[in-house]
């Protein structure tokens, strides 16, 4: 099962080119979801769970893996469906995302899929499964939901969103108070996050939930008259949205004369050893894993020393 992921490699030659590639499985029913392939490790079937006392009602128990200690966390029960049954017959998704591995259990997986961003779509609204929901789209007439990984990890480890007093005293950064700030990212939480941080900072904030609705936001400052470097700060984009991913919103960015000099931010729950080599590769200025708010203050700093 684990040479499902053997072409993974590959997936680098996407970058750029508006394309992803989605892990398809099955949770407590007929119905498909799917995460990106670039957050999957592996899949496998379930090695030997050991439970642990006062875990969270999601996960399982935890697995060992080459060493290494793995929750395992029902998927299923976590986004709101009947729980599923964990055993030696159980199939495991492991991913890491923002710098920590974990395990997902799943019912069973279908296939991998290359698809453009543009056939992603954002969820429809409304209740119930779709707060779990960072994207759509449809594979052979057959609707698959794309799960919001981070907002499933932050309800079983919340996030820390606090700047280190030492930090706020900095006098560099009271130079960020009342400057403006594009924010592009699908995930309600990642924005959450970022929201909670650069408000103690002072920062006025600017909020696109896909790359394409951040690309015409520009666009229309600049169409306006604004000079962008002077209007934003900075941009902080995600790497995987809807209809258009952060390597193209900023391959559009450094195309676009008016917009060229805009700092762009990648910050991503991606890993980091891949997206350095991407941030090169697409020209952003500066490349953050998500859920550090003293690392993204010092990259708010550091932007700040610029204009000095």
């Amino acid at each position: 099962m684990a040479g499902i992921l053997d072409t993974v490699d590959q997936r680098t030659q996407l970058v750029g080119e508006n394309r992803l590639e989605i892990l398809m499985f099955r949770l407590a029913g007929r119905q498909l979801f799917a995460i990106n392939v670039f957050k999957v490790q592996e899949v496998l079937h379930m090695p030997k769970l050991t439970l642990m006392p006062h875990r969270h009602p999601f996960v399982c128990g935890v697995v060992t893996l080459r060493g290494q200690t793995l929750p395992v966390i029902d998927l299923s029960r976590a986004i709101g469906m009947r729980p599923q049954l964990a055993d030696e017959r159980s199939t495991i998704i492991v991913t890491e995302y923002n710098r920590s591995v974990q395990a997902f259990l799943v019912s069973g997986v279908d296939r991998i899929l290359n698809l453009n961003w543009e056939a992603i779509l954002p969820p429809p609204g409304g209740a119930g499964r779709q707060h779990y929901l960072t994207a759509i789209t449809k594979v052979d007439e057959q609707l698959v939901e794309i799960i919001d990984v981070e907002k499933v990890l932050a309800e079983i480890v919340p996030y820390n969103a606090k700047i280190s007093g030492e930090r706020l005293d900095d006098p560099v950064l009271a130079k960020a108070r009342g400057r403006e700030v594009l924010l592009v990212d699908d995930s309600s939480v990642a924005l959450a996050q970022l929201r909670e941080t650069l408000s103690q900072l002072g920062l006025k904030m600017h909020v696109a939930s896909d790359g394409l609705k951040g690309l015409n936001m520009l666009k229309a400052w600049a169409d306006s008259g604004e000079r962008m470097t002077d209007k934003l700060l900075m941009v902080f984009t995600d790497a995987e949205m809807p209809e258009m991913d952060g390597y193209r919103l900023t391959t559009e960015i450094r195309n676009d004369p008016r917009l060229r000099d805009l700092y762009v931010v990648l910050h991503t729950s991606l890993s980091g050893s891949f997206n350095q080599a991407m941030v090169q590769k697409v020209g952003c200025d500066n490349f953050l894993s998500k859920f550090q708010p003293d690392k993204l203050v010092e990259v708010i700093r550091e932007r700040l020393l610029r204009d000095q």
